[in-house]
C-alpha cells in the first residue's frame, strides 16, 4: 500500500510528466513554425516520450490501488528569440524534472517504500539520459549554430529520430 504523501508526490509527478508532453509540444511547434523541421521533430519525439512517462507514473498508481487526479494542463507560456533559447527552455525543463524525481525518490526511501523506490530507479536513470541529451543538443548547436551549413546538417540528424516506447515493465 502507498503511502499517501508518496501518493501524491506519484500523482503529481503524473501531471508534471504530462505538462513536460506539452511544454515539448510548444517548442516543437515554435521550431515548426521557424523552419527547423528536424529539431521540431526532435522535441516531438520528446513529447511522446514525457507522455509516456505519464502513463507509466499513472499505471503505477493504478497498479497499487491509488487514486488519480488529473489536473489541467497550464499553457507553457513562453516566447523565445532564437533557437538557443528553446534548447536552453529544454535542458531546464528537464533539471526541474530530475529535481521532481529525485525528491519522489527521497520521500520514497524515507517511508521504506521500497517498491516505490524500484520503481523510481529507471527514473532516475532516463532523466541522467534526459539532461545529457539536452546538453548534448545545446553543444551542437554551439559548434555548427552559427554557420549555416553546419546548422542545416544538423537540423537533418536530427529529422532522423525516431520514438522508441519506454522499456519499463511494471508489476
Amino acid at each position: 500500500m502507498l503511502k499517501e504523501t508518496v501518493a501524491a508526490l506519484l500523482v503529481r509527478q503524473v501531471n508534471a510528466e504530462f505538462f513536460s508532453s506539452h511544454l515539448y509540444l510548444d517548442l516543437a511547434n515554435w521550431c515548426e513554425h521557424k523552419g527547423y523541421d528536424g529539431f521540431a521533430n526532435w522535441y516531438e519525439v520528446q513529447a511522446l516520450e514525457e507522455r509516456d512517462h505519464a502513463m507509466l507514473f499513472y499505471r503505477y498508481l493504478h497498479n497499487n490501488d491509488a487514486e488519480v487526479t488529473l489536473d489541467a494542463i497550464p499553457q507553457p507560456n513562453q516566447s523565445f528569440a532564437g533557437l538557443g533559447e528553446v534548447l536552453e527552455a529544454g535542458l531546464k525543463h528537464e533539471r526541474y524534472v530530475t529535481a521532481l524525481i529525485n525528491h519522489l525518490y527521497d520521500e520514497a526511501q524515507q517511508a521504506k517504500d521500497f517498491r516505490t523506490v524500484q520503481f523510481l530507479d529507471w527514473f532516475v536513470r532516463e532523466q541522467g539520459e534526459e539532461e545529457t541529451s539536452a546538453t548534448d543538443l545545446i553543444t551542437k548547436f554551439g559548434l555548427y549554430g552559427g554557420d549555416p551549413k553546419g546548422l542545416y546538417l544538423l537540423n537533418t540528424e536530427l529529422k532522423a529520430r525516431a520514438y522508441a516506447a519506454p522499456t519499463l515493465t511494471l508489476v
